[in-house]
């Protein structure tokens, strides 16, 4: 059966014009964003098509569509190249929307409001990144910075570098900022070896590191908090 010759009640679209989006299943939203099927399926069996490869389908999460990639999402038959882009499209907004509108003048209160901060832009990387958070003596935020981009699984931390960009704005405080690409927030020892090397040198000059953050997929760690 064709969505046209289904009860209107029934159709996507007009299930959510008439009920609101999350009256709608995870199948018919994405329905409503291929739009069209197939001879041989309906848009909401290529959106189930879809859902039967996430590895995870028994929690609903819906993160492995960052995971694919346009070309994995082209190959399913009824997508092809424009609507893969729309639907890589509309996980980017996903993700832009949940982000803060504006980080300055945020102040960061503890280890949860970095969390916050920076968890979207970082628990899908694949490699290890590093951030500082470069704040004023009210713990305010002046500015984030990119200081390091390792592998898969290292960043390499410069500290003169990352001193250097605090200096720069003569900033009092920061908070350093790193990811795990396993999703495991864990501090290693080189982390909490990173983190007192930084302190250290931090202190001559008169900055203080007030965290080391490690977000995971979902979770996150203060170093500080475990020294």
């Amino acid at each position: 059966m064709k969505i046209k010759d289904l009860p209107e009640t029934e159709r996507p679209y007009e299930r959510l014009e008439i009920y609101g989006g999350k009256s709608l299943s995870n199948a018919e939203l994405l329905a409503i964003i291929i739009k069209t099927g197939t001879k041989e399926k309906t848009s909401i069996e290529i959106a189930n098509q879809i859902l039967n490869l996430n590895k995870n389908q028994d929690n609903g999460d819906l993160n492995f569509l960052r995971e694919m990639s346009l070309e994995e999402l082209a190959k399913i038959k009824g997508i092809g190249r424009v609507k893969a882009i729309q639907l890589k499209a509309i996980c980017e907004l996903a993700s832009r929307m949940s982000r803060p509108i504006n980080y300055r003048k945020l102040q960061i209160k503890g280890p949860n409001d970095v969390a916050k901060l920076l968890m979207e832009d970082l628990r899908f990387e694949k490699r290890e990144i590093a951030k500082i958070i470069i704040m004023n003596n009210k713990n305010i935020v002046i500015r984030i910075l990119d200081v390091a981009v390792g592998g898969g699984n290292f960043a390499n931390l410069n500290i003169r570098h990352i001193l250097s960009e605090t200096i720069k704005v003569d900033a009092p405080k920061i908070i350093l900022v790193h990811n795990h690409p396993s999703g495991d927030s864990t501090p290693s020892n080189s982390d909490i070896e990173t983190t007192l090397k930084l302190k250290q040198a931090a202190k001559i000059l008169n900055i203080e590191l007030v965290d080391h953050i490690i977000i995971g997929n979902m979770n996150y760690n203060s170093i500080m908090s475990k020294l």
